[in-house]
Formats: structure tokens, sequence, C-alpha cells
């Protein structure tokens, strides 16, 4: 008897309830805050926030520290030196010319020294060296004492076999400067990627947050329904059991609505987990609502140039292009060190030399004991000379050097050379892959295109024939059945036409990415940085 009092209850009564609780259903979604926001800002949030991002600028930056200092290598070193020195050693000889009772001369020195050496792009280094001392003796043979030693000198040393096309300091520079190209593709590549998921997850939001406008749509379609069983039923022209089919529908669209809310909840927590960053606090809370419009001209697809610009502009190719380039350059210095070592060298040196009469100095029949001409003097006259061209040393020679059997090295250069053809695969396998990813771009975006005006028509035929199955309703010639058909037809096909429109969305997104073109469409330049000092 209860279950019969309860089946009684007024049409219009339970579709006030129904109307109550969706009501209530609904304030949930409302109480969080809603932030419009468009995709170029999304991707500004990306680019500003994305960790990947920061990772490789900063592995750039490293990079880029790593060619500075490459070039240090050809920084001029100068070096310092001096000293001080006595020595007192003793000689078995009578000729020692030590004093009287003594076995050995005392001899004294302070000396200092100053060079500059460069390495040249040949490979070879040139060396620009300067010294002064200052020698006394108790010797009885020495002239001077104090002696002031003055001497200026130049050395070229030059390979001419191995380190002459390919030295350490060449192979660093080529080294570092193919991962600096890698690190800037790198860099591109992250930003292209980082752009691409926010697009598709922005996209994916749309079609969330639009799918939720449907089912809204929907369950307002079927209350109406509901609405209008029931005063067909209080007009005594339906059974009362009329109104289980639009409840029980309404019921299985409210539930529908409910997943599509958690979906848009769910693309709205994915896009912000690419846009958003820990400093973003109040953003996270908020409901993210698209406000683009998805829709876009449909543009034919050129698949030649397509091909030859992602062959010429993918990020991804230049990092494999810069892996190549310095397999290449470690074979080369490899095969180098395969090769002897033969360097020329060539010096020229001057000298100057002035003191005092050495007071211990004894004279020997035979010996000279006069101070030659021009010598008397002490650091000025010792400069002087140096410019008087009366002491000099030119030399001229080459080294020679090769280790027997040489197999460290020669092992080394045929592991570089496997090395390198690796990366040379690995190349061609990439470009391989671009050319199919760009024709599975094209493909789909061709099919997504045409998909726009096949879901279009077919929303607006469901259109017309829910419209004709409501008025055949209204005038009694159709049942609940076929207009809540109707109705589902409708919001199939209105969801049809939106996954057509953001899937088109998408597909252009790829394409862009694909062929490389990503980047520049949305007009983002990428700031290489500047080069480490």
């Amino acid at each position: 008897m209860r279950e019969a009092a309860r089946f009684r209850t007024s049409p219009r009564a339970t579709v006030a309830l129904f109307a109550l609780a969706l009501a209530l259903s609904g304030l949930g979604s409302a109480s969080a805050a809603e932030r419009a926001l468009t995709l170029e800002e999304a991707i500004a949030f990306a680019l500003e926030r994305n960790e990947g991002i920061v990772v490789e600028r900063e592995s750039l930056v490293s990079a880029q520290a790593a060619v500075s200092g490459a070039k240090g290598a050809y920084d001029p070193v100068l070096e310092l030196d001096g000293g001080w020195r006595r020595v007192t050693e003793p000689a078995n000889s009578a000729f020692s010319g030590a004093p009287q009772g003594q076995a050995s001369p005392t001899n004294e020195t302070a000396e200092g020294g100053l060079s500059v050496r460069q390495l040249l792009p040949t490979g070879g280094t040139v060396s620009v060296r300067a010294a002064g001392s200052r020698d006394t003796t108790d010797g009885a043979f020495t002239l001077l004492s104090p002696a002031y030693s003055t001497q200026v000198g130049v050395e070229l040393r030059q390979p001419l076999l191995r380190d002459r096309a390919i030295d350490s300091a060449r192979f660093a520079l080529r080294v570092t400067g193919s991962d600096r190209e890698g690190a800037q593709a790198s860099l591109r590549r992250e930003i292209a990627e980082t752009v691409a998921a926010v697009e598709r997850a922005y996209w994916t939001l749309v079609a969330a947050h639009r799918e939720v406008a449907v089912r809204e749509e929907a369950v307002r379609l079927a209350q109406e329904q509901l609405s209008e069983t029931g005063i067909r039923i209080d007009k005594g022209a339906a059974p009362r059991t009329e109104i289980a089919q639009p409840r029980a529908e309404l019921e299985r669209r409210r539930g529908e609505l409910l997943a599509a809310r958690e979906a848009d909840y769910r693309a709205g927590n994915a896009l912000k987990l690419l846009i958003l960053g820990d400093s973003d606090a109040a953003l996270w809370s908020e409901r993210l609502a698209p406000a683009d419009d998805p829709e876009l001209p449909v543009d034919p697809v050129d698949l030649e140039a397509s091909l030859e610009r992602a062959l010429g502009s993918r990020p991804e190719l230049e990092v494999s292009g810069a892996v190549v380039e310095r397999r290449r350059a470690e074979a080369a210095f490899a095969r180098d060190a395969v090769r002897p070592a033969l360097d020329a060298v060539i010096s020229y040196d001057r000298f100057g030399l002035a003191g005092s009469r050495n007071r211990a100095g004894s004279a020997l029949p035979g010996l000279p004991t006069a101070i030659p001409d021009g010598m008397e003097g002490d650091w000025g006259r010792s400069f002087d000379m140096l410019g008087e061209d009366r002491f000099d040393d030119l030399r001229a020679g080459v080294v020679f050097g090769i280790p027997i059997g040489n197999r460290a090295a020669r092992a080394g250069a045929v592991m570089a050379r496997s090395a390198e053809r690796q990366a040379e695969a690995d190349l061609t396998r990439a470009r391989k892959a671009v050319r199919a990813e760009v024709l599975d771009a094209a493909a789909t975006l061709e099919t997504v295109g045409q998909r726009i005006e096949a879901a279009r028509a077919a929303r607006e035929a469901a259109e017309v024939q829910l419209s004709s199955e409501r008025e055949r309703y209204a005038i009694g010639l159709s049942t609940n059945f076929l207009v809540l058909t109707r109705q589902n037809d409708l919001s199939r096909a209105r969801l049809d036409e939106i996954a057509a429109l953001t899937d088109y969305r998408r597909a252009r997104t790829e394409m862009s990415r694909a062929t490389g073109r990503l980047l520049e469409e949305r007009r983002i330049e990428v700031d290489p940085g500047e080069e480490a000092l």
C-alpha cells in the first residue's frame, strides 16, 4: 500500500523534486571560482614555469660556458720566475780558481725571468722570453764579479704531422661547439613539445567543457519531457506508468552530466599541471574556463613542402646532427693520434753581459785578464748590449717521435670511426621517423577536416529531427521513447561536432610540431642566451 501511495504522487510534484535535486547538484560545480583562460595565456604560463624548459635552458648555459672554456686554450700564458742561489761545491782540481786554502769558489746568483706563450690556430706555439741574472763569485778565473746577464728571445714550434690538422684545443672547440648547437636544439625541442602539450590539453579541456554544456542541455530537455509527460498524466491523456521512461532517462542523463563534469575537472587539472608552478597557489584552486573558440577554417595540406620543411627545421634532427658532428670530431682527433709526431722548431735569442772586474781574479800566463771593450758596467749596460747584436743564438731543427706499434691510438681510431657511423645511422633513422610523423599528421589533419563538415551536417539534421518529433508528440503522434531517442541523437551529434572541431585543432598543432613550424606560427622566439665569458 505504501508503494502504491508513493506511485500516486503528483507528476508535477515529481518534476519539481527532480528540478530541485538538479539545482542542488549544480551548486557544487558553481562553488569553485572560474578563471577564464585563453590559449595564448596558457602557453605564456607554461613557458615561464615549465620545469623541462628550465632544465634545458640551464643545459644551454652550461654548454655555452664550455665553449668559452675551450676558447681559453688560446689565452696567452704569462710566466714569471725568480730565484736566488749560493753554491760552494768541492772541486778536486788545481784549477778550481778557489781562494787560497779553500777547496772551491763560492758562487752567488740572483735571477729572474718572464715568458709569454701563445697557442696558434695552426697548432703551433710561439714563446717570447726574457731573463736576467746577477752573479758574484770569489773564483780566480772569472772576469766579472758582479756580472749582469740579460737575454731576450723567441721560439716557434709548429707540428708538421700529428696535431697539424687538429689538436686538443681545436678538438675541444669542435666538441663544445657541437654540444652547444645540440643544447640550443634541445631547448627549442622542449619548448615546442611543451607548447604542443599545452595546446592538446587546452583543446581537450575545451571539448570537456562543451560536453558539460551538451549534457546540461540534454538534462534540461529530459526535464521538459518529464514535465510534459506529467501534464499529460494529470489531464488523463496518458497512463501514470508513462512517467517512468522520462524519469529514468533524466536520471541516466544526470549521471552522464556528473561524469562529464568530472572529466572537465580532470582536463583542467591536466592543463594546470603543464602551466602552473608552486607559486600559483590561487590558480590551483580555481576552475579553468577556456575562452578560445575551436572553430577554424580547414586548409589543404601541401605534403611535399611539409616534408621539406620538417627535414630542415625539426630540432630533433639538429640534435642528432650535433651528435654526428661531435663523433666526427672525435674520429678526426683519434685518426690524427695515429700519426707520428714531427715538429719544426726555430728560435732566436740575444744576450747581454756587463759587470765589474773580479777583485778575486788572478792573472795566469796566456789567459786574458782585461775586460773586453763595452762590457764594463751594470744592468743598464747589459740591456743596451741586447740591441747591439753582439751575441745571439739562431737555432732550427726538427723533432720526430713515434710510439712503437701505436696500438692504443689505432684502436682508438677504430672505435671513434665506429661511433661516427652509429651516429650517422641514428640521424638517418631520425629523418625517417620525422617523415613518418609528417605523413601521419597530414593524414590525420585531412581526415579530421572532412569529419567537421560531416559532423556539422549530422548535428543540423538531428536538430530538425528532434523539432519534428516534438511537434508530433505535441499532437499525440509520437511517444516518449521516440522524443527521448531524438534528444539522444542530437546530443551525440553535438558531441561528435565538438570532437571533430577540437580534434582538428589538435591535428593542426601536431602538424605544426611535426613540420617544425610550431614556434614560428605561435610567434615564439627562443633566446639562445649569451655566451659565457
